[in-house]
């Protein structure tokens, strides 16, 4: 009979600092959060090599690689095989794998050991009710001061939608350089959130009429920020 201690996974929290860890990886020992200071990250698992979910995924991780580089970004994939595993899996990807028009392949960025489950323990991607031994498809989004902003978590089964993972990321940093918030669907472009000030005619004030907001009732205040200002403002982060 399993124990509560057994059943007990170890959740990170948003707001909190990254778990710190030191891990080999397919580009070298890496000391996370700490060496990534000043970039966003992207941390996160897969079940195993040689599986046909995570051999899509990565293959759209590293074609989408300079898309989130170019927002400031870096990219750390992780599974619990080992590291020839790993080479050998990468390899046969870039070499042998051809799926959606993505071909020859190549995964740059760091792919972390964890035979021993230590990191995906720390993380909570070892979820019992899915897997004892394989890692859940767990998403960690980490800003320039180590801090966890947004967590995401996948079944075995299912692939990550890629679309919304570059979506985040835009957001997440808008959402700071802006002083707003984003609405449900939110994308480049569309109306953002004016946090409330008491009513939306103290939120008015406190803008002093620079900018057009509209307001749908005293705790529902939106304005525009065009797409072009979100972009520049975002990708000029590096």
């Amino acid at each position: 009979m399993e124990t509560l201690q057994q059943n007990n996974v170890a959740m990170p929290r948003i707001g909190e600092k990254a778990p710190s860890f030191k891990a080999v990886t397919t580009q070298g020992e890496i000391n996370f959060p700490e060496q990534y200071a000043g970039s966003w990250v992207i941390l996160f698992s897969h079940p195993a090599d040689f599986t046909p979910v995570c051999t899509s995924e990565f293959m759209t991780f590293a074609s989408m690689e300079q898309q989130f580089a170019d927002a400031n970004c870096k990219l750390v994939g992780l599974s619990v095989d080992g590291l020839y595993s790993h080479i050998a899996w990468l390899r046969t990807i870039k070499e042998k794998i051809e799926y959606k028009g993505m071909k020859n392949v190549e995964v740059k960025f760091p792919l972390i050991e964890d035979i021993t489950m230590e990191v995906a323990k720390k993380y909570g991607m070892i979820q019992p009710g899915e897997s004892s031994t394989k890692a859940v498809r767990a998403v960690f989004f980490v800003d320039p001061k180590g801090v966890i902003r947004t967590i995401l978590y996948y079944p075995l089964s299912l692939g990550r939608n890629f679309d919304e993972l570059y979506r985040v990321i835009i957001a997440l940093q808008a959402a700071d350089a802006f002083s707003v918030a984003m609405p449900a669907d939110w994308r480049p472009g569309d109306d953002v959130i004016v946090p409330p000030a008491g009513s939306c005619g103290v939120a008015k004030d406190r803008m002093d009429g620079k900018e057009e907001m509209k307001c749908y009732d005293w705790f529902f205040c939106t304005k525009k920020i065009d797409k072009e200002t979100v972009m520049k403002t975002v990708l000029k982060k590096k």
